[in-house]
C-alpha cells in the first residue's frame, strides 16, 4: 500500500481518537454568536470572516472545530509554541475556545483548482487529509487551500525540523526537500479559496 494511503488511514483513526476525546472530556458545545464577539480579538490577523490578513497567518475560516479546538488548546496549555498565538490564547478558557471554534467553522469555504491544474496531479502524500483542492478530508487536519507559500513553507520545515509535532505530518515532512516543500506550497497557495462567512 502507497506511504500516503496507510498515512491517511493512520490520520482518520486518530482524528476520530482525538475529536472523540473532546466531546467526552469537555462536553461543551460551543456558541458561534459568542465566538463572534471573542473573534475580536483574531481578526487582525485572522479576520473576523477568517481570511488571513498576514502572509504569516492561516486562514481560519471553514475551518473543522475540532482542529481549531486542538490547536487553541495547544497554543494555551503551551504543547504548541508561537510568539503571538501562545500569548493570546493563554487567557482563553475552554468554553473560550470552543465557542471560536464554532464560529469559525460554521463558515462556508469553496476552493477552486486554478486552470490548467488537475485533480490527478495533485501532490499525492497531501491528498488524503488535505484533499486536491485544500479542503480538508479529517476533522483534525487544516484547510491549505490559498494559503501563502510563506505560511504553508513555514509549517512544512517546523514539522520536519522537529519545531512543530504531528503523528502524520512529522514523518512525512522529514523526507521532504526543500523543492519538495516549495512545490507543495505553491500547489495549495495557487488554489482560488473563498470564505462564505456566516451572518
Amino acid at each position: 500500500m502507497h506511504r500516503s494511503i496507510v498515512l491517511g488511514l493512520g490520520g482518520v483513526f486518530l482524528a476520530q481518537v482525538f475529536s472523540g476525546s473532546l466531546v467526552q472530556a469537555e462536553g461543551l458545545t460551543g456558541d458561534p454568536s459568542a465566538g463572534r464577539k471573542a473573534a475580536g480579538m483574531c481578526r487582525t490577523c485572522h479576520g473576523l470572516d477568517g481570511y488571513a490578513k498576514i502572509p504569516i497567518a492561516p486562514h481560519i475560516g471553514g475551518e473543522p472545530a475540532p482542529y481549531l479546538v486542538h490547536q487553541l488548546t495547544a497554543f494555551r496549555d503551551g504543547t504548541r509554541d508561537h510568539e503571538m498565538m501562545s500569548v493570546v490564547a493563554r487567557s482563553l478558557t475552554d468554553q473560550n475556545i470552543a465557542d471560536l471554534a464554532a464560529w469559525y467553522s460554521s463558515h462556508t469555504v469553496v476552493a477552486d483548482l486554478p486552470p490548467g491544474k488537475a485533480a490527478e496531479n495533485a501532490p499525492e502524500d497531501c491528498v488524503a487529509c488535505h484533499g486536491a483542492d485544500g479542503l480538508s478530508q479529517l476533522e483534525d487536519a487544516p484547510n491549505l487551500a490559498g494559503e501563502t507559500v510563506m505560511y504553508i513553507d513555514t509549517q512544512l520545515k517546523a514539522f520536519r525540523t522537529g519545531k512543530r509535532s504531528h503523528e502524520i505530518m512529522s514523518e512525512i515532512a522529514a523526507d521532504l526537500t526543500n523543492d519538495d516543500i516549495r512545490s507543495l506550497a505553491e500547489w495549495y497557495a495557487g488554489v482560488k479559496l473563498k470564505i462564505e462567512m456566516t451572518k
